[in-house]
């Protein structure tokens, strides 16, 4: 969902990194309550963390597509594999340890990306 909102919708810049915001702002908010709703630690049915965690690994480059398609790819490797500081991070309570272990996986995405870019004069 996050790829095809990311690459269908024409952020500017700026719009983009206010989307990043009130999505992480917001999904943390809505994630604390739905644990709680639910009776569960980090449920599947909360996807809020992934559109936030793609969208930072994404954050700096323009959305083309194959940047959002490898971006998507390695960030749902990182996002499985969880390299630290991931794991521990998701054992933070509430709405933020929902999001925090998908914002490292965004952020590790984003500097493999950027080496693609640098190393291999990828798009």
């Amino acid at each position: 969902m996050a790829v095809l909102l990311l690459w269908l919708v024409p952020f500017s810049r700026a719009g983009l990194v206010a989307f990043f915001v009130v999505v992480t702002l917001a999904g943390t908010w809505a994630a604390h309550r739905a644990e709680r709703a639910l009776g569960a630690k980090d449920p599947g049915a909360i996807v809020v963390d992934e559109v936030a965690g793609m969208t930072l690994a994404v954050l700096p480059f323009p959305p083309t597509l194959p940047t959002l398609a490898a971006g998507f790819v390695l960030f749902r490797v990182l996002d499985i594999v969880k390299p630290p500081p991931a794991r521990a991070s998701e054992r933070a309570p509430g709405g933020v340890g929902v999001m925090l272990d998908d914002l490292v996986a965004g952020a590790y995405t984003a500097l493999g990306l950027a080496a693609l870019r640098a190393l291999a004069g990828w798009p």
